[in-house]
Formats: C-alpha cells, sequence, structure tokens
C-alpha cells in the first residue's frame, strides 16, 4: 500500500486522478489544492509531510494560461517553476518518489518527426519556458526520484478544454473556423491518469524524462470533425483555416507529436488511440 499526494486536484487530469483513485483501494491518495495545501510555501509543504506519510507525489498542479502568462510571468514561475523545485527538495528531504507533469510547449514544435525525450528543448513562450525551467529543477534536485511526464493537448470532462469548447460551439453555431495546419494529438486525461498510476504501481520506478499521449496524429480541424462526429452534432459547418487567420498573443506550436516509445518500453503498457480515448469521453 502507497500513500499518494495529489496536487492540483480541482484540475483536468487532478479530477480524473480522482476517477481513477477508485481503481486502487489498496492505496491511500490524498488530494489537494491551493485551497488546502501551497505548494509555493516550503513551510506549509513541510508541516504536510511532517503530518503525513507520503510514498508518492503527483504534480498536477499547473498554470496552463499560455497566453496570459506572457503578462503574468511571476504567477506562471512560482507554479510551474519555484513549487516544482520545492516539491523536489521536500521529496529528497523526505524519501518520496515524485512525479511531475510537464508540456510538449518546452519544445518549438518546427519538428517534422515525433519528439523523442533526447531531443533538445527550445521553449517559444513564458508557459513553456516556465515549465522547462520546472523540470530543470526536479532533475537537478531529485534527479533519482523524479518522473518527468510530457504530455499535449489535455482535454476531459472537467474543466474548460478544446473538446468541451467545440461540442458547445458545434451546439450553437452554424459554422466554425478551426486550424488545420498546426499537428499534435489529442490526450484523454483519463489515459494520462493511469499512465501515471502504472508508473506508481511498477515493480521497478526508473527515473526520467518521458512522453506520454494518445496514440494517433490528427490536426485541430481533424480533432474537431471527429468531436462533432461523435457527438452527433450535424448542423455545424466546420471550416479549415491557417494560423495566420487566427492569430494569438503567444504563437502555437505548429507541430507537438510525441514519441512514446521510452515509456512504453520501460513500463510495459499500451497506450489507446486518440479517437477511443475521445470515445470514452463522450461516453460512447
Amino acid at each position: 500500500m502507497k500513500t499518494i499526494l495529489i496536487t492540483g486536484a480541482y484540475g483536468q487530469l487532478g479530477s480524473e486522478m480522482k476517477v481513477v483513485s477508485e481503481k486502487f483501494p489498496q492505496h491511500t491518495f490524498i488530494f489537494t489544492d491551493a485551497d488546502t495545501l501551497d505548494i509555493t510555501n516550503e513551510e506549509e509543504l513541510q508541516k504536510f509531510f511532517n503530518a503525513n506519510n507520503i510514498d508518492y507525489i503527483v504534480n498536477c498542479a499547473a498554470y496552463t494560461a499560455v497566453d496570459k502568462a506572457e503578462d503574468d510571468k511571476e504567477t506562471a514561475y512560482k507554479i510551474n517553476c519555484e513549487a516544482v523545485r520545492l516539491l523536489a527538495k521536500i521529496a529528497v528531504a523526505n524519501n518520496v518518489k515524485f512525479i511531475h507533469i510537464s508540456t510538449d510547449y518546452v519544445f518549438d514544435g518546427k519538428s517534422y518527426i515525433p519528439y523523442n525525450e533526447e531531443m533538445p528543448i527550445c521553449p517559444q513562450s513564458v508557459y513553456g519556458q516556465s515549465k522547462a525551467d520546472g523540470e530543470q529543477a526536479a532533475m537537478e534536485i531529485a534527479p533519482q526520484q523524479t518522473v518527468i511526464i510530457r504530455t499535449s493537448w489535455l482535454y476531459s470532462s472537467f474543466g474548460n478544454n478544446f473538446m468541451k469548447t467545440m461540442l458547445r460551439l458545434g451546439a450553437e453555431k452554424e459554422e466554425l473556423n478551426v486550424i488545420f495546419d498546426q499537428i499534435g494529438t489529442p490526450t484523454y486525461a483519463v489515459d494520462l491518469a493511469e499512465a501515471i498510476m502504472n508508473v506508481v504501481n511498477a515493480e521497478n520506478f526508473v527515473s526520467g524524462i518521458y512522453h506520454f499521449s494518445n496514440e494517433g496524429v490528427c490536426s485541430w480541424y481533424d480533432f474537431t470533425i471527429a468531436i462533432h462526429r461523435t457527438a452527433g452534432i450535424t448542423t455545424c459547418k466546420v471550416r479549415p483555416i491557417e494560423s495566420k487567420d487566427y492569430p494569438t498573443k503567444t504563437p502555437r506550436p505548429h507541430y507537438s507529436v510525441l514519441n512514446k516509445s521510452k515509456i512504453k518500453k520501460i513500463y510495459d503498457f499500451e497506450i489507446p488511440h486518440w479517437e477511443d480515448g475521445l470515445k470514452r469521453a463522450l461516453g460512447i
């Protein structure tokens, strides 16, 4: 039996971790968010760990507002970097395993082959840089105790995400423009939560950086078409547009496909295709 601390419990992944945790009654899960544990406060963290015998930290907490981060750099770094640094220090001091969730935004999105863990990072935004610096801090402080899992295009039935937005707009609008020249892989948060539990339950904990998304590749346009088709939305015409026709404050990666060979080999599990994840997310 293990005692597992889940931070960021109100977010998409944290919420799905609660659901998935029910499959593991042999473990004790402690779910926290900013209102119950301030992971940016070292003294509060130490008091929490003194009071609880934690075996694993799963850090689902993150500042993910990509455009807002450009004007709110201090908060983005506080959550995405400084909190990670403190959690890594706590992990070392208390002999705890640390699983931290990161992002495809640490890359520049200019590749044409799937990114593996050995490829150089080159973040193009405050958000991406803050996550990259958080990764570096964790690996420098707790290299033997840390597993970092980079993921992409995360969505779930909880919170605000692309899938839920496309469902809403598909029901409201007769026509919708969606970008077709950004390529990646949607990741159903339940599948990521189950991958995390595979790491927790593995016979051997192998530290390092890993990539995880669902299998397959698509554009945001393709993803929208699949969302509407799966949900039975037929009254909304979806039109493909280029990124230049939908400008954002922060450029989005044009290519965010992750190579998952390492995590599949080391932790020995299969990964569902993104369309299968979508069907399960929609209850199909």
